[in-house]
């Protein structure tokens, strides 16, 4: 499986795509398959995302697990203080970052 991610060009969250748009929730991305070049390249031209780029992850019970922990430390926001987080609520139950 194939997800995409990047950083939202007006606030710099990390965002990722849901096969229609952009989301800050990574249980809402979708398998890019083999459009993900074309889909980077189209929106990154339209300016409604920096720096996307594909990445390699596996289908969970609760949506789609990056396989690298750089990617999976970027689903979830910050390492320290997590309860200060814009994804706080969405951090419950999720132990698989390391």
């Amino acid at each position: 499986m194939k997800i995409l991610t990047g950083n939202d060009l007006k606030s710099g969250a990390v965002v990722w795509w849901d096969g229609q748009n952009w989301s800050l929730h990574i249980a809402d991305a979708a398998d890019a398959g083999d459009e993900g070049e074309a889909i980077m390249a189209r929106e990154e031209s339209a300016r409604r995302v920096n720096a996307p780029y594909a990445i390699a992850a596996e289908q969970t019970e609760d949506g789609p697990r990056p396989a690298h922990i750089k990617d999976r430390v970027r689903a979830l926001g910050p390492t320290v203080r997590q309860d200060l987080g814009y994804k706080a609520a969405e951090q419950r139950g999720w132990d698989w970052v390391i």
